[in-house]
């Protein structure tokens, strides 16, 4: 049994992570979070510690008898680096959520601040887990890279739709999410390189605060992407909420969509998407788990799309660009 702390216990993700430790048979020792709405605690760890200041968090954890072996970081984006800075200096190990930093060069020096500490930094990158995920690179993948056949033809739609709420809470705030690249992207890019190589360049054709649109150009592949949390996007979906190039329907009523077609066979991963956490803690406790230099390459593509600016000449343009 492994002893955990973990921060960020009110946010959307904690859950995912309480149900993880648990369900992995490991205890969790103490919690931070500046918000007490924390009630979901008692379904997985009534017992934990909990505490709203930093620093009364901190001395509990300095002065607690039992070795504190991992901190899960569930905090907002901005705040990851941070936190996982003091998890070391703890002496702890670390599992964080997406993304380990804001800034690349913030992400390089975990990496240092971690070697030298010999403690590992992980990161949950679930979609990685996923079967068909799995399936699609093992199979027709890496069988078109020893035939050498063309770059596979991508389409990533993804639609997410979030309330009023959303653009007024840290995620709507660029500064602190990243904005829909980082917060709503980032494993969504983490899993097109796994799948298909090296980023080439990266083109910026859309770029508002609820959706967001480009063409990347992949070791082994040419993606063109949309990202929304704009419910109205749902209605230019084409009939019976199909994928462009299947004839396969999702479910109704529709509340997102997520969907990645290559060379016209479409992959809907609606399914299977949120029941991963579980499977990353396992890896990750047995020495399997994905860390900094796993997740360097997404970290760089969407910091660069943070700052990009927008052109309409550069590489094929995603099919909703034209529904709008």
């Amino acid at each position: 049994m492994k002893n955990f702390a973990l921060i960020g216990a009110a946010g959307y993700i904690a859950p995912r992570h309480f149900k993880a430790i648990k369900e992995t048979g490991n205890n969790l020792l103490c919690v931070l979070d500046p918000h007490d709405s924390v009630g979901i605690m008692d379904a997985y760890f009534p017992d934990a510690a909990f505490f709203t200041e930093f620093e009364r968090f901190d001395r509990h954890v300095e002065h607690t008898k039992k070795q504190l072996d991992y901190v899960s970081v569930c905090s907002p984006n901005y705040l990851h680096d941070a936190h996982i800075r003091w998890a070391l200096r703890a002496g702890a190990n670390v599992i964080c959520e997406k993304p380990l930093g804001m800034n690349p060069r913030n992400v390089d020096a975990l990496e240092k601040m971690s070697i030298e500490s010999g403690l590992s930094v992980n990161t949950i990158l679930q979609l990685r887990l996923h079967p068909e995920v799995i399936r699609i690179r093992d199979t027709s993948i890496s069988g078109d890279k020893e035939n050498g056949k063309k770059k596979k033809k991508v389409h990533l739609t993804y639609i997410t739709p979030r309330g009023t709420w959303y653009k007024y809470s840290w995620k709507g705030d660029i500064t602190k999410s990243g904005g829909i690249a980082t917060n709503i992207g980032i494993h969504l890019f983490d899993l097109l390189i796994w799948l298909f190589g090296k980023v080439e360049s990266s083109h910026l054709h859309l770029k508002k605060d609820d959706k967001m649109a480009g063409f990347l150009e992949l070791e082994n592949a040419e993606v063109s992407w949309y990202l929304s949390t704009d419910k109205k996007d749902l209605s230019k979906l084409p009939p019976s909420g199909t994928s462009r190039a299947s004839k396969a329907t999702i479910t109704m009523p529709l509340n997102s969509y997520r969907s990645l077609d290559i060379d016209n066979h479409s992959f809907d991963f609606t399914s299977g998407f949120t029941n991963l956490h579980t499977s990353s803690y396992q890896n990750i406790i047995g020495g399997h788990g994905f860390g900094i230099s796993d997740a360097q390459a997404a970290i760089k593509l969407v910091h660069n799309i943070r700052h990009a600016r927008t052109t309409k000449s550069k590489g094929q343009t995603h099919p909703m660009l034209g529904r709008r």
